[in-house]
């Protein structure tokens, strides 16, 4: 690796050596003409290392790039073939995300469960925001719990491509992994709490009696997943080129936490028509709502809010994912 004339950027599995390119000069060569690259590529064939590989690999022609970015389809299909590794990630991930602290997973519960009681305490006791609810412990239980799984896809996704900036190094494998594995994640840590909001809103009064209309709780829960997926794809490729996005989605989550009808009832408090139809067009609200439908008020969401949350979550997913792609090759770069 000390030769002038070796690749450097080879022994990183980040080029292909048949293509000849060199430290500082990787991206340009091709941009500033057909005769530089060519003379780049003769000095790199003509070189003692060339020859070392060629004589321990055969035919350098042969060789790929290792951080290459892969078709469409074969790259869904290498995906595929590591849902393993994903699964195990996961479960990796979701064992030890508290083991620094002494109650452990119960802070996947309890987090949860103190904002509610905060938030339930001020717009509830304090402001009266509730006034006029029927169940405004459960309105609130749903609404914090609920936004709490999409707000946790915006605010890590962006820097998780940075975090993982030494697998990605180290292994080659679809870069879509990483944030399949944090919504899959957020998802499972996501799971006791949601079992415990279902037994609050039945236990506290006025109880909420369950209905077969709960049995669509899973099958929303699914469709707000892709939608937090979609979300996790496109910020972690935007958060991997600008560092400074994790600040801003903070804010973001916030003005969400409060445009989503979240801890106060949007009717109560929108009273302009262009103002209520923007916020009936944020696909959080319209999760949180069909929720409060099915759970509080035993009605079943109307097919065009069906409509509507997939067309959000499918397109959101959709886009997400080929601006991930796109950049697949510089994820790991400097």
């Amino acid at each position: 690796m000390g030769r002038p004339d070796t690749p450097d950027r080879f022994f990183r599995g980040d080029v292909e050596l048949g293509e000849g390119l060199f430290p500082g000069q990787a991206m340009h060569a091709r941009k500033k003409g057909d005769r530089r690259y060519e003379r780049l590529r003769a000095r790199l064939m003509e070189s003692e290392f060339a020859l070392e590989v060629e004589t321990q690999f055969g035919a350098l022609d042969r060789l790929k790039p290792a951080g290459g970015r892969l078709p469409l389809g074969p790259y869904l299909e290498a995906l595929w073939r590591r849902r393993h590794f994903i699964w195990r990630d996961v479960k990796s991930r979701v064992r030890t995300s508290n083991a620094n602290e002494r109650l452990g997973s119960l802070w996947l519960v309890l987090r949860p469960l103190l904002d509610a009681a905060f938030y339930g305490l001020i717009f509830g006791l304090v402001l009266n925001a509730g006034r006029g609810t029927e169940n405004f412990v459960a309105f609130i239980l749903i609404g914090i719990f609920m936004f709490q799984l999409t707000n946790a896809a915006i605010s890590q996704s962006s820097g998780v491509i940075r975090h993982q900036r030494a697998l990605i190094r180290a292994f080659s494998f679809p870069r879509a992994a990483i944030p399949v594995s944090l919504v899959i994640r957020q998802l499972l840590e996501a799971a006791p709490g949601f079992a415990v909001m279902l037994v609050l809103i039945w236990a506290i009064p006025p109880h909420e009696q369950p209905t077969l209309l709960w049995l669509l709780f899973p099958v929303l829960l699914a469709i707000q997943s892709l939608l937090n997926l979609g979300i996790a794809l496109g910020l972690a490729r935007f958060g991997h080129a600008v560092p400074d996005l994790g600040q801003f989605v903070s804010f973001v989550g916030r003005i969400l936490l409060y445009a989503s009808g979240v801890i106060f009832p949007i009717d109560r408090f929108v009273n302009h028509p262009m103002a209520h139809f923007i916020v009936e067009l944020n696909p959080i609200y319209q999760f949180i709502d069909s929720y409060r439908m099915i759970l509080m008020q035993g009605t079943f969401p109307p097919p065009e809010r069906w409509m509507t949350l997939l067309a959000w979550s499918l397109g959101t997913l959709l886009v997400g994912f080929l601006v991930f792609w796109l950049k697949e090759e510089s994820y790991g770069r400097e």
